[in-house]
């Protein structure tokens, strides 16, 4: 089973990720965020909707995300476009929508104010 992390990242474990992964240390599948306000900005409730409907599934076309939703295709594409900006979703050479993995790991910690 495949599963992602998407987290909240600071540039330094970003960058400290992909030095380990070019040494070739495992590190997981990782898909970061600057801030938790930017997590929420892109990972709407009807984002996370969209990921659930595709998690382990095969790759699908726009009509059919949205009919597996029950949602209208316009609101569908713009935020499956938003999910594909972000990184979160795949498009196949045929154009359809897949979501990579089957599961994901959300992983933050929150604590006091600076």
């Amino acid at each position: 089973m495949r599963t992602v992390t998407i987290g909240v990242s600071s540039t330094e474990e970003t960058s400290a990720r992909a030095l380990g992964a070019f040494r070739g240390e495992p590190q997981g599948e990782f898909i970061s965020f600057s801030s938790v306000e930017r997590l929420w900005t892109v990972l709407t409730p009807g984002r996370w909707a969209l990921i659930r409907a595709l998690a382990g599934q095969t790759p699908m076309s726009l009509r059919a995300v949205a009919r597996a939703l029950d949602r209208d295709v316009k609101n569908t594409h713009a935020d499956v476009h938003a999910l594909l900006n972000a990184g979160l979703l795949d498009r196949t050479t045929d154009d359809l929508i897949v979501f990579p993995y089957d599961a994901v790991h959300v992983d933050f910690t929150i604590g006091q104010a600076a």
